[in-house]
């Protein structure tokens, strides 16, 4: 979502990065490369007023003029303030002290508000809670049959009485429902194509009713500025405590993510970056700043190796590296936990420096390349992936036609992996290797 901001973002960073010295001038004009940045990306023009002002402030200060390093200075000050501007710090939500937290949800028809609800429910589960959904939404056609089968897929209990019920009653009952089999109760509530006083009303019916701890709003981020306008408008009617931003994944310009804190006052909770129900994670600002200026994001990438790397593997890796036994078996497993953690362009791009490497920058990252890489060590025999040394010319003519591959990609592959014994090797000799991409021209 951030690629075109991040794009041109940087290449002003560079820009001012040539110069030993910084004069007013420079700073000027790239604060006026700046605002077109931000105004392109379709952030609120007052949101840009102002973050133009602090910036320019602080960037002709003592701190920046005076520095030894001025241009690094100008970047640590715009990285600051974009992250001052989505919020400055996490926010986490609010747990009841007598179970269970009531959360609501809120949003505008289309929202991905359901789906959002599920993504919620499978975050809680993995950090230990026992989340149960309630389904409050009762006017959109098949909206009910959705919660629950995300429900079946998330492994959690769901109240849905039906479409014929009171979704005020839904909510209260569906909260005694949750203190009984958790301690997290997740109302889906309706939504509409547009903000209206029957929508209002029954939100705050419900709210009302069942005094939730946190009041959420659902926006997607792909409709930019509409979507900070609707969370201004339910912040003044409904009391917001958060806004979780969907579909941040996508295309869009970016604007929404960069606005929706400053108009409304109200802090990104939580992101979904993707379609699978796993694809959710709090929002951290400063981190989002740090990989809009192409700095990296190494501190999410810990925590996705550590949510989804097996340990005792990890452990037995360890071992191997040390006594430089790499197998294909073991390929394939490495393979296999990197896939776990997301598209590899993702991870790339949380690597400093990596977004903005010559040869990277613009790489297509063929992910059914790892579909192919797993068919052709899945076609060799146990033996073979032991010693692959073994692997003649008839045992690679098999080994393409039972991968449906030729015979060329079984010869690069047994080279990748040559190629990693060897780094093996020096790592655990303790040389260092010169790294490089396989399959990216090195």
């Amino acid at each position: 979502m951030f690629d075109s901001l991040s794009d041109r973002l940087q290449g002003i960073v560079s820009e001012l990065r040539g110069h030993g010295r910084l004069s007013d001038e420079d700073i000027d004009r790239a604060m006026r490369e700046i605002r077109l940045a931000l105004l392109e990306a379709d952030v609120n023009f007052k949101v840009v007023r102002d973050f133009i002002a602090h910036v320019k402030e602080r960037a002709k200060g003592a701190e920046v003029m005076e520095s030894l390093t001025p241009a690094q200075q100008v970047v640590k000050v715009v990285h600051d303030e974009l992250a001052a501007l989505m919020g400055s710090s996490d926010s986490r939500l609010a747990f009841a002290s007598k179970p269970p937290t009531i959360i609501l949800m809120a949003g505008l028809q289309g929202s991905g508000k359901t789906t959002a609800c599920a993504k919620l429910a499978t975050f809680l589960k993995k950090d230990g809670k026992q989340p149960v959904l309630i389904a409050a939404d009762v006017y959109r056609p098949a909206a009910i049959d959705q919660l629950v089968t995300l429900a079946g897929r998330v492994e959690v209990p769901v109240y849905a009485p039906g479409a014929d019920v009171d979704p005020v009653r839904i909510a209260r009952d569906g909260v005694r429902f949750a203190a009984d089999r958790g301690d997290v109760a997740i109302i889906d509530t309706a939504g509409r194509l547009h903000i209206d006083e029957e929508l209002m009303g029954e939100l705050v019916r419900i709210r009302d009713a069942v005094k939730p701890h946190n009041v959420l709003l659902v926006v997607d981020a792909m409709t930019g500025q509409d979507a900070v306008n609707a969370a201004d408008e339910f912040r003044q009617q409904v009391e917001l405590d958060g806004v979780i931003l969907t579909k941040l994944d996508g295309d869009a310009r970016g604007g929404a993510a960069l606005s929706v804190r400053a108009v409304t006052g109200k802090p990104i909770k939580f992101v979904s970056n993707g379609e699978k129900l796993a694809d959710f994670e709090y929002f951290h600002p400063d981190r989002m700043a740090s990989r809009i200026l192409g700095m990296g994001d190494v501190l999410t990438l810990i925590e996705k190796a550590e949510a989804t790397v097996d340990a005792k593997q990890a452990a037995a890796m360890e071992e191997k590296l040390r006594k430089a036994s790499f197998t294909l078996d073991d390929m394939l497993d490495q393979l296999k936990q990197v896939r776990k953690m997301g598209p590899l362009s993702g991870i790339l791009g949380m690597l400093p420096g990596v977004p903005g490497m010559k040869g990277l920058k613009d790489a297509q990252i063929d992910e059914k390349q790892l579909d192919r890489v797993e068919a052709l060590i899945l076609s060799m025999t146990p033996e073979e992936r032991r010693h692959p040394e073994i692997i003649d010319g008839s045992r690679r003519q098999r080994i393409a036609r039972g991968s449906g591959m030729k015979v060329q990609d079984v010869n690069g592959l047994l080279k990748q992996h040559r190629e990693m014994q060897k780094l093996m090797k020096q790592l655990s000799s303790g040389r260092m290797p010169k790294l490089g991409f396989p399959g990216m021209g090195g």
